[in-house]
């Protein structure tokens, strides 16, 4: 087994954060269904001797997400499109006031198999709420990971154009990719 007990830092090299927008309204059809990835992001996931997780801590740089597919609509998007909705969407977050999203997380429960559930507290735009991901083992030390996050719940307006007839529905899926098989080799010599 790769995974070893120990202090491991997780990031973009290990697997992929990715965030699913979906369009809603009377003029959906004139938007896109996107998919954002986050391209700065770090973790500290701790091991303990006998192997179940200890801790994890995730810090995800907002003002690093890059749309990578758009779906839908009445043409593809473009790159100014792209570059669009980065503005956009730094807006929305208020990266200016709020550059990061921190996930911390303060329960484990396996399920037989693999894979299981991670509860903890996310932190996005200054505001705390609970949030669960649930986990499949996709692999040897291979994970896959989704939930979803209601912006409504951290004071965040859902964008909106069109005067309101093209909407992004207000829950936003996020699905997170990944692979610890090489742990030991890269970072798991210390226990912290």
């Amino acid at each position: 087994m790769a995974v070893v007990a120990g202090r491991h830092q997780l990031g973009p090299g290990r697997g992929r954060i990715l965030l699913r927008t979906f369009r809603d309204g009377l003029a959906a059809q004139a938007g896109h269904d996107l998919t954002v990835e986050a391209t700065r992001w770090s973790g500290d996931l701790r091991v303990n001797d006998d192997l179940s997780p200890a801790s994890l801590e995730v810090h995800i740089d907002l003002v690093a997400l890059v749309v990578r597919d758009g779906t839908g609509g009445v043409k593809p998007l473009t790159d100014r499109d792209r570059r669009e909705i980065a503005v956009t969407t730094r807006k929305v977050l208020r990266t200016d006031q709020h550059p990061e999203a921190v996930f911390a997380a303060d329960s484990f429960r396996p399920a037989a198999g693999g894979g299981g559930e991670i509860s903890g507290t996310l932190t996005l735009r200054g505001q705390e709420r609970p949030l669960s991901l649930r986990v499949k083992q996709t692999g040897a030390d291979r994970y896959y990971a989704e939930t979803q996050i209601v912006q409504s719940d951290y004071g965040i307006k859902p964008y909106t154009a069109f005067l309101g007839a093209l909407r992004v529905r207000d829950a936003v899926d996020v699905a997170v990719e990944l692979d610890l098989s090489d742990l030991a080799a890269d970072s798991g010599t210390g226990h912290g």
